[in-house]
């Protein structure tokens, strides 16, 4: 319930450290959900962090990361500079890097002792000639001295971490791991100080069991498997750092200083340091520093790290800069108006980051099943121990069950179920912004993939959105001041045909004085006072409704032709009409094409009178044209197609597509739009090209089927291997499977999925695969 004077809700993105499984995220996301003061919270597995929503008055981040140590793992707090870092801290890699070195270590240290035990366990059955040599008496004791420090300090973590879960009245990987091993080196124990209470037998045949030993022991497999997992460990940790090569790369973009002008001396001080307001030079060849506005002198901008064009972009004073982006030839002086997390730059690395971190509708499955996994396969684990006990030969019953107990535990973590969904969310969104598509998360992504219809908006979007005017027919009017007049009242206008009719009037040199009572008529144009005057400008529906009588055979003329005609009248009488013309852009007639050959039906929504839609439609290809329609007849055209059964993406530019795109399936905005249609989309491609829209599609249908077989593979991983690990095939085959075959297959397992996510990163978006 809203308290009147609540605060606003807080976001903190917070590295968690330790978490090795799916089921280790379910319980850290499941104490933070119930903590004071959080309204929301998501942990993903895969990047690494927990996102929480949380009301600042009940609770703060360090109140957090005290609920994260309580689950058993650690969580680093963001600094202050992490706003200018794209939330990657020094202390996050530094964490993140002193565990990598901390388990690469005991790896290290246990394979140093696991091998000479591995030896000495198995080599008498490898090579048979060295049985007498390695079956000396006390050998058991040697091997007990190896392995105890390879499970206890090497694999300590598994049992701290299973204890931590226990407490909480919960099980993971840990559980699965530190019951497994403790059983194989506790019945070994037993077996080297009292082996007259173990029953030895010739059933089995184990390398661990050496001809003419008391009794069998096992410490070789507890030892295999804590070194199998903590190899796991680091090549999965290794794999998983290339699935967030995209945000590295971004943030990598950045220039780390900038040239300040301050008390008329230039100098050079770090990024973090400007300030809005602040006078910057840029030199040739050197980054933009941050996102500004052009004072004086002309360049050219290597805009590519942004767009995508390699063709640098001219800029002279007034002109937008974007920080990140290379000075080519020129030398220029611009003033900052955005900086630290307000750049383009940043926020699309806050995009991308937010994106990563969300989690698509189908990782609902593989959430659902963690959080039952591990207790079901602890039941199935204890099961298969008391079939075998039960069934095997007296005289081996106990060494049989163990071993399955111990192989069913091990080969079931689900470490690859975890990281099915995750990693090829985060590949994919990093994917997509290199090409300038910012994919806002895991559940646009994946409808994207479902779409069957595209449609689209007109100006802005199949057009270039920088219309020019061709005619200007005034009525009782000159033309200087029909032109004059409609550009003064369009100085409020964001849309492009506005800017078309003030760039017109400037270019015949004429003053356009400031408007007052501006107003914009949502699907109709506008109404201004001009000198004292009431300028309407806007389309037929606008005069109509205003009982203002116009040339209807002229303005039908121009829109046959293909051209958007404004109707202009003052003081309630017509005054003419301006002819404007869009012309489309040169990749939308291929990027319609593209995403017919897709099998997407496209429709072209518009506001625009029908004549000048159907123009365009014919000239880009689109069949299905719905024409004269205002922002909510956008809504209603959208929800008739869902109602339909179509899944539908809408793309646009404008504030009156924003309505539309929050109705649709999927919003698709034009990074060269308005922020408002930005916001309300869930894709923003930056370049502002069609083909952008063909390419999320192909990018998302790429990424849910590498979700696909990620998640099969690792169902079927499980589904197969915990009969085989429970003895299925052993009173068919013969064959029983080892643990350390059992460690090895779940390790593997892992890794394999996390390559598979990593092909998205070479997937082309060019041509789709």
């Amino acid at each position: 319930m809203n308290r009147p004077n609540a605060e606003p809700a807080s976001r903190v993105d917070m590295p968690v450290i330790g978490m090795h499984c799916a089921a280790c995220a379910v319980r850290i996301e499941g104490a933070l959900n119930t903590a004071p003061g959080v309204s929301r919270a998501a942990v993903n597995f895969a990047t690494g962090r927990a996102t929480v929503e949380y009301d600042p008055s009940t609770t703060a981040p360090r109140d957090l990361r005290e609920v994260v140590r309580g689950t058993g793992y650690d969580a680093v707090l963001p600094s202050p500079d992490d706003r200018h870092s794209g939330g990657v801290s020094d202390a996050e890699q530094a964490a993140r890097d002193a565990d990598f070195a901390r388990t690469r270590f005991r790896f290290l240290v246990a394979s140093a002792l696991t091998v000479p035990l591995a030896v000495l366990a198995m080599g008498g059955h490898l090579i048979p000639s060295l049985a007498p040599t390695l079956n000396f008496p006390g050998r058991a004791w040697v091997e007990l001295v190896l392995c105890t420090p390879v499970l206890f300090w090497a694999g300590w973590e598994f049992f701290s971490g299973a204890w931590a879960a226990a407490r909480h009245r919960a099980a993971d990987m840990n559980t699965l791991v530190g019951i497994g091993t403790f059983s194989a080196y506790a019945y070994s124990v037993v077996a080297t100080v009292l082996p007259e209470w173990v029953s030895v037998g010739g059933a089995i045949e184990h390398a661990g069991h050496a001809p003419g030993a008391t009794a069998a022991v096992y410490y070789e497999v507890a030892a295999v498997i804590v070194v199998l997992i903590l190899l796991g460990r680091l090549l999965e940790a290794r794999a998983r750092t290339r699935t967030g090569g995209a945000i590295r790369a971004l943030i990598g973009l950045a220039p780390k200083t900038a040239r300040v002008e301050r008390g008329g001396v230039e100098t050079d001080m770090p990024i973090g340091e400007v300030a809005v307001g602040d006078v910057i030079r840029v030199r040739p060849g050197e980054k933009v520093p941050v996102d500004g506005k052009v004072l004086d002198g002309a360049s050219a901008v290597d805009e590519s790290m942004l767009t995508g064009e390699p063709l640098p972009v001219s800029k002279s004073p007034g002109d937008s800069v974007i920080g990140a982006t290379v000075n080519t030839t020129g030398s220029f002086r611009m003033t900052a108006t955005k900086v630290g997390a307000d750049t383009v730059l940043q926020q699309i690395v806050r995009m991308v980051q937010e994106a990563q971190g969300s989690k698509a509708p189908i990782q609902k499955l593989a959430d659902a099943v963690a959080g039952y996994f591990v207790p079901a396969v602890l039941c199935l684990a204890v099961l298969t121990f008391v079939v075998w006990f039960d069934l095997a030969p007296p005289e081996s019953r106990l060494t049989f069950a163990l071993l399955t107990f111990v192989s069913v535990l091990i080969i079931a973590c689900p470490c690859a179920l975890g990281l099915a969904t995750p990693t090829a969310v985060m590949v994919g969104t990093g994917r997509g912004a290199q090409a300038g598509i910012l994919i806002k998360g895991g559940e646009p992504l994946e409808a994207a993939g479902r779409l069957t219809t595209i449609v689209l908006d007109k100006t802005g979007t199949v057009t270039e959105g920088k219309p020019a005017v061709t005619d200007v027919t005034p009525v009782g009017v000159t033309e200087n001041d029909l032109l004059r007049l409609a550009a003064s009242a369009e100085q409020g206008s964001e849309h492009p045909l506005g800017r078309a009719v003030i760039v017109a009037a400037q270019a015949r040199g004429l003053s356009i004085p400031q408007p007052e009572n501006f107003e914009a008529i949502a699907g109709h144009g506008l109404s201004a006072k001009v000198e004292g005057q009431t300028v309407l400008v806007g389309n037929a529906r606008l005069l109509t409704s205003r009982q203002v009588s116009f040339d209807t055979a002229a303005a039908e003329r121009a829109a046959s032709a293909g051209r958007t005609t404004l109707l202009v009248a003052v003081d309630g009488k017509y005054a003419g009409l301006i002819a404007v013309s869009d012309p489309v852009k040169p990749t939308s007639k291929a990027a319609v094409q593209r995403l017919r050959s897709m099998g997407l039906e496209v429709v072209l929504l518009t506001g625009d009178n029908r004549g000048t839609a159907e123009a365009v439609a014919r000239e880009v290809g689109i069949d299905r044209v719905v024409a004269d329609v205002l922002p909510e007849g956008k809504v209603a055209e959208v929800r008739k197609l869902q109602a339909g059964g179509q899944v539908v993406a809408m793309v646009g530019d404008g504030i009156n597509d924003a309505p539309a795109l929050a109705a649709a399936d999927l919003g698709v905005a034009m990074g060269t739009g308005t922020d408002v249609a930005i916001e309300a989309a869930d894709i923003t491609l930056v370049k502002g090209d069609l083909s952008g829209v063909a390419s999320a599609v192909e990018l998302s249908r790429a990424t849910m089927r590498t979700i696909r077989q990620n998640l099969f593979f690792a169902f079927v991983y499980n589904v197969v291997g915990i009969p085989v690990a429970a003895g299925l095939l052993y009173p068919l085959t013969g064959w029983l499977l080892s643990p350390i075959l059992a460690s090895a297959a779940m390790a593997l397992s892992s890794v394999s999925v996390v390559a598979n996510a990593l092909r998205l990163g070479r997937f082309d978006l060019k041509r789709g695969g």
